[in-house]
């Protein structure tokens, strides 16, 4: 499976200016709907990659992570989770996923900061794996993708699953009180006014 966006984004991320007319209960039904979609995209059976063209804002960060690899431009765009600005705090998934991925000092420097980094740093931290010129980027992720998926499938599917278990079995325990405790700061009053900011720029 191969992810790719435009060249000016990967993915903006979430829709603030819709989510924001969203009340608790259809909120809920879609971030447990979003959150699962997220689950079942990382534990895919197959192997998958992205290739970031463009700024992957947010939301679009948290959707290169679910990927096995992540292949960069080698422009100057934009990653990063920027959520603890807007007073929510990075979805939980997301959250261990980047910390198995660059490490717990990174992770923590990205989610308390907040800050966007470019795919130059993405790539320092391992948040990246490969930076390539924009018109070679998506031919190179299906070429990474092409060799491995020439490997017996129950051999990669084992072996994935074992890469992702701890995760997997932390998500599994954790996830239903995580999204409550997100819900909850995305409906405190000051954060409410922090997104309808933030929904201005869309």
């Amino acid at each position: 499976m191969i992810f790719a966006g435009g060249t000016r984004f990967f993915s903006i991320g979430l829709s603030l200016p819709e989510l924001l007319q969203l009340d608790r209960e259809s909120m809920t039904e879609f971030w447990y709907d979003f959150d699962q979609a997220l689950f079942n995209l990382f534990t895919l059976p197959l192997p998958s990659a992205c290739a970031i063209a463009g700024h992957a804002i947010a939301g679009g960060t948290i959707l290169a992570l679910t990927c096995d690899y992540r292949l960069a431009t080698a422009e100057k765009k934009l990653l990063g989770l920027n959520e603890v600005k807007l007073g929510v705090p990075v979805p939980y998934l997301a959250d261990l996923i980047l910390r198995q991925t660059v490490g717990d000092r990174s992770a923590t420097e990205l989610l308390y900061r907040g800050d966007f980094i470019d795919t130059e740093k993405a790539l320092e931290i391992g948040l990246v794996d490969e930076v390539y010129q924009n018109e070679h980027l998506e031919e190179r992720a299906v070429e990474r993708i092409a060799k491995i998926a020439t490997h017996p499938q129950h051999a990669f599917t084992t072996i994935k699953s074992n890469r992702l278990e701890a995760i997997r079995l932390r998500y599994e325990a954790n996830n239903r009180s995580k999204n409550e405790e997100f819900l909850n700061c995305w409906f405190s009053l000051p954060v409410q006014k922090l997104l309808a900011i933030a929904a201005k720029k869309f």
